[in-house]
């Protein structure tokens, strides 16, 4: 038996799901605990991309049940489309997917309310995805959020509607409320097969010995409480929300792997310490293809941070790194690594709290040579260039946590195990 957690350790985007799909092929479960459709995974086989949003990365393997904890907030119209479009990719769910009963649901009302709270902040923009996630969060902590299992009582859906938009202070007409029951129910048709307690399996799935890796989504610098506040997402995204999101406790897990791009990347509002700009900036987001999973929108670009690198493996209390998009850095002449931040005369080796001393900090670089090899075809740390495995090492000094796992690529293949 083990249960390990693959967690995005920075803003997101991290490759999460092929580090997932690379260590996944013998799991017997992948579960996402935490997030909702603004996460973006994508994984390519053969040439082939596939995009997951809610689904865990694990059902590329057909031996691999996939399950959707309670700590997710799903929008059941955009689930039964992402299925149905996976299907059509020749992937199966039948008795591979179990989406919890408690699971919260975004409405369509959370992603109008989405909308129209970003265009009204001034100092904080988010630059949320618009997907309605934040609302729908807010709605389960406040009490008038609307759960999966609620679909399989009509009369107290019903109620429930009329509830939460008076709650928004919005009207709902009788064809109002009649559209979305019926787009409701429809939806339902097709997820009751899938709605069962994630908690029972998984605590079944233990007691048998069974293979678990837990999928994160975002990362840990965008949890609500441990992020960039305010500029962060509407669900923990740390280890500790394992637990609470599936029901599955976080002491019994066995691995945590931290998964680090080779540079750093950020979608949205907020501080960005080593964010970089022109060409070098370019050249990174071409060769990484640094574009939004889910929006599309041009990721920023920044130099890898050992700061915020560091906070996030104590956080996560990490036993490993999983290393991506090695092979974006080749051709560059210079690499930087961020290893303090200077504020106000001081000296920082840790990040600062406020969002506004985040915008003064001043980063102190650890400057080391580039590799021109094209390293796509590297199966193993010791055939990497010289430069290329100091780089490894600096990353691995400065945040003491071994690197585990390397990929040089998007292919499945690309990937490598580092024998410690």
């Amino acid at each position: 038996m083990s249960a390990i957690a693959i967690l995005g350790c920075m803003w997101g985007d991290e490759a999460k799901a092929k580090i997932v799909d690379y260590l996944g092929d013998t799991a017997d479960y992948v579960v996402r605990f935490q997030g909702g459709s603004n996460a973006g995974h994508t994984i390519v086989v053969d040439g082939q991309k596939f995009v997951f949003h809610s689904v865990p990365s694990g059902i590329m393997y057909p031996g691999t049940k996939c399950l959707i904890g309670c700590g997710v907030a799903i929008d059941p119209l955009g689930l039964v489309k992402e299925i149905r479009n996976l299907e059509a990719s020749g992937l199966t769910f039948t008795k591979r997917l179990c989406i919890d009963e408690k699971v919260g649901l975004v409405l369509p009302l959370h992603q109008e309310l989405d909308k129209v709270n970003e265009s009204r902040l001034a100092s904080s923009k988010i630059g949320t995805t618009g997907r309605g996630i934040g609302p729908a969060y807010a709605d389960m902590t406040a009490r008038t959020g609307i759960r999966l299992g609620d679909l399989g009582h009509p009369a107290y859906l019903k109620q429930r509607l009329k509830e939460i938009y008076a709650y928004h202070g919005q009207s709902l007409d009788a064809q109002t409320l009649k559209a979305v029951m019926t787009q409701l129910q429809e939806a339902w048709q097709v997820l009751k097969k899938y709605c069962m307690s994630v908690e029972n399996i998984l605590s079944e799935a233990y007691l048998s010995g069974a293979r678990i890796i837990f999928e994160g989504a975002q990362g840990t610098l965008l949890d609500r409480t441990w992020g960039s506040y305010p500029y962060v997402t509407s669900s923990n995204t740390i280890v500790d929300a394992v637990g609470i999101g599936s029901g599955f406790s976080a002491r019994l897990l066995d691995e945590v792997l931290g998964v680090y791009k080779a540079y750093v990347t950020r979608v949205g509002e907020g501080p960005f310490p080593t964010e970089i700009h022109g060409p070098l900036a370019d050249k990174i987001r071409k060769q990484g293809n640094e574009f939004g999973s889910t929006t599309g929108r041009p990721r920023r670009i920044g130099h890898f941070d050992a700061v915020l690198g560091a906070y996030s493996a104590r956080l996560n209390t990490l036993d490993g790194i999983a290393l991506t998009l090695l092979d974006v850095l080749s051709g560059l002449e210079e690499l930087k690594i961020c290893v303090g931040y200077k504020l106000g005369g001081k000296v920082l080796t840790t990040p600062p709290a406020h969002p506004l001393d985040f915008n003064k900090i001043e980063p102190m670089y650890l400057s080391l040579k580039g590799w021109e090899e094209d390293i796509t075809g590297v199966r193993s740390k010791e055939a990497l260039p010289v430069n290329a495995q100091i780089y490894l090492e600096a990353i691995e000094d400065l945040l003491e946590i071994p690197v585990k796992v390397v990929s040089v690529g998007k292919e499945r293949d690309q990937t490598f195990k580092i024998d410690l």
